[in-house]
């Protein structure tokens, strides 16, 4: 009994639910129904896609454009080692050292003079001890300048360590270098390097040719002197030659 009683009542809500929706569904007006369009719905599904897909598009150009900025940087990166300014000590040494030539020096409007009156025309005018003056004054001028060569080939050789130890850094620096700024720069550094290298060179050479020049003018000037003072000797003593006998017949 009372088992169909609960029955009952549980039929009795249930049809009052149903009449219940029925009539709220009855009086609910047109304009507030849901309508579900299913092309529709793909349509904005589609929009929003193209939508995302632009988005996307937009973010990998900015992080293109980051890594371009990037990469640009590090290609206008400055170099962080410099060894100009040790290249430039070498060249100020060594200009140093040539300009304490003596005598004769590296003055080319100045030689010609100087050569002239020193090595050619030295016997004008001039009497015995200033001739014997003349000649010493030549020995020191290529003795100086001998002794000149052998300070540039010192500085030349001293050079050699602070030219390796320039050039090892300059090569590390551009096998590390992260740009092409940097690269370049170690490569006009070397370059700087290599012509300190060749200016030694040149500055040594020509010491030594100097030296070897002066030398040789000496011992040319030395056979002139020699020659005006015998011609002096002989035009002065009246010297004429006689036949001597040296053994007994």
């Amino acid at each position: 009994m009372t088992k169909m009683f609960r029955h009952a009542r549980l039929r009795r809500a249930l049809a009052a639910g149903a009449l219940a929706f029925g009539v709220a569904y009855v009086a609910a007006p047109a304009s507030a129904l849901i309508v579900f369009d299913p092309s529709n719905y793909a349509q904005n599904v589609l929009t929003a896609a193209r939508a995302l897909q632009q988005i996307n598009n937009q973010i990998a150009s900015l992080a293109n454009q980051a890594q371009m900025l990037t990469n640009q940087a590090k290609q206008l990166a400055n170099l962080p080692t410099s060894v100009l300014s040790q290249i430039e000590g070498n060249f100020a040494e060594m200009k140093r050292l040539m300009g304490e030539a003596e005598g004769l020096a590296y003055n080319v409007s100045n030689i010609e003079a100087q050569f002239s009156s020193t090595y050619q025309n030295f016997a004008v005018g001039k009497s015995d001890a200033q001739l014997i003056a003349s000649a010493r004054d030549r020995w020191q001028q290529s003795l100086s300048a001998y002794e000149h060569s052998l300070k540039a080939g010192a500085v030349a050789v001293q050079n050699l360590d602070s030219t390796r130890a320039q050039t090892s850094t300059l090569v590390d620096s551009s096998q590390s270098a992260v740009g092409m700024l940097q690269a370049t720069q170690a490569g006009n550094q070397l370059l700087g390097v290599q012509t300190s290298q060749l200016a030694d060179l040149t500055a040594m050479l020509a010491a030594q040719g100097r030296a070897d020049a002066l030398e040789n003018s000496r011992k040319a000037a030395a056979h002139e002197q020699a020659r005006e003072q015998l011609s002096r000797f002989l035009t002065a003593s009246k010297y004429s030659p006689t036949p001597v006998r040296m053994f007994h017949d």
